[in-house]
């Protein structure tokens, strides 16, 4: 199997979106650096478009020789990538399955269901197999995938429900399960993911793959359909160990994880015609940003793009980093981490990951004076919220204490979207039609 990366070398401007619309939140409205700091995080966010994405590649490369050349999209960012890969050539044929519909000439578009996989991913995973399984070996397969393809196609293997899926799916959510263990279940319990999608078809496969994974991990990203899986159904097994799921999970799920086959390896022979290019990742969005920052004259810094963990407990660590910034650091500055965290529900609150983080950071910077955190998901949405993150200052937690409301009680109950639409700070800009994990940006001003 060939691995590779694509750096971004040039900008595209004649593929590049109008700039993102980013609500000003109460906390931006009244910050002198409301303008430029919303330029940062469009430059992120524009960073992270799939289109240029896939047409950086495909102007750098050469498409593998084949007789028909077919496109499957896969993920929220699957139309995008395919409008870039259908104006470089004309497919035989193109199938799309996504989140949010969009129009594609010459293209079949299918919606489904996300996080939560619903009937329409079954029926996606159905026409997906269908689709693939037709190709021949002189056939080229270009597959387009990029973050939610996991729970937007299924197929699961013989003896799984629906129920079943979407029980584990829940509980695995609610415990605060990282995704790349979560993604070592899917791939087990689901005959197109961890290579699946490659061994169903006798087709050459290109995938070019936009990373919504910590790290880019090839096997967690939307669970790996075109690679191999170096996990096994007793790694799956012991993530439900770990959260206590055994007992509480569907019971098709533990005897799915004792009797379906093993999923392809690395060294096996299907990987030989398999080739697997990132194109697309967090670590690019904020190098972006940092540069926009940067021309707009702040002190910049990169923290890295592997933050994981309890939101709440990340949300404390870069508070500390940035409370000691603020004391060293006299000019202007923008810190930017980038990764994903996870959340364990212990309340009936609505929110998500990243207002979470916020939430978490009010008391953390309580008082302290010039600073701003705004906490923002690549992909417009923050859990089943309109909201894509949020905006917390150094005022932020009196503004709250002067409308009776205290961060800590709104914590406890996973509250994060109420508490930041009250003070008009949450972070709104809609389905980017991307997702490059997270990013929180860290200001002294």
């Amino acid at each position: 199997m060939l691995f590779q990366t694509i750096e971004p070398t040039f900008v595209y401007r004649h593929f590049a979106r109008p700039q993102p619309e980013i609500n000003p939140t109460l906390c931006l409205t009244h910050s002198l650096q409301d303008a430029r700091i919303i330029r940062i995080l469009c430059a992120a966010l524009q960073a992270a478009d799939p289109e240029a994405a896939v047409w950086r590649y495909l102007q750098g490369h050469a498409l593998p020789t084949a007789r028909r050349i077919f496109v499957l999209g896969l993920g929220k960012a699957a139309v995008a990538m395919s409008r870039a890969f259908n104006r470089f050539t004309s497919p035989a044929a193109t199938l799309i399955v996504t989140k949010h519909a969009a129009p594609l000439e010459a293209a079949t578009v299918l919606t489904a269901g996300h996080p939560i996989p619903d009937l329409s991913s079954l029926q996606a995973g159905q026409a997906v197999l269908q689709f693939v399984s037709g190709l021949q070996a002189d056939d080229l397969l270009v597959c387009l995938i990029s973050g939610g393809g996991s729970a937007l196609m299924s197929v699961p293997q013989p003896g799984l429900s629906l129920d079943d899926l979407q029980g584990l799916t829940r509980a695995l959510l609610a415990c605060g399960a990282r995704i790349d263990e979560i993604n070592s279940l899917r791939r087990h319990l689901d005959q197109l993911k961890g290579g699946g999608l490659a061994k169903a078809t006798s087709a050459r496969v290109l995938s070019l793959i936009l990373s919504d994974v910590v790290g880019n991990p090839l096997e967690a990203i939307a669970s790996g359909p075109t690679a191999p899986d170096p996990s096994t159904r007793w790694d799956a097994l012991t993530v439900l160990k770990k959260y206590d799921l055994l007992a509480t999970v569907p019971a098709g799920i533990v005897w799915a994880l004792d009797n379906v086959p093993e999923t392809p390896k690395t060294g096996d022979g299907l990987f030989g015609r398999v080739e697997n290019v990132i194109v697309g990742s967090n670590a690019l969005a904020a190098q972006s940003a940092l540069q926009q920052a940067q021309s707009e004259g702040f002190f910049t810094q990169f923290l890295g793009d592997s933050w994981q963990g309890e939101a709440r407990h990340v949300a404390r660590a870069l508070c500390r980093r940035l409370r000691h910034q603020r004391k060293s650091q006299a000019q202007p500055f923008c810190l930017v981490a980038g990764g994903e965290t996870t959340v364990t529900l212990r309340g009936l609150g609505s929110g998500g990951r990243n207002q979470e983080l916020a939430l978490a950071a009010v008391a953390h910077l309580d008082g302290l004076e010039k600073v701003m955190l705004v906490s923002l998901a690549t992909d417009g949405e923050d859990g089943p919220t309109p909201a894509a993150g949020a905006v917390v200052t150094g005022q932020t937690a009196q503004r709250a204490r002067s409308l009776g409301m205290l961060p800590a009680t709104f914590l406890l109950q996973n509250d994060s979207f109420t508490f930041f639409t009250k003070l008009q700070d949450t972070l709104q800009i809609g389905p980017t039609g991307t997702n490059v994990n997270d990013l929180t940006f860290l200001f002294g001003l």
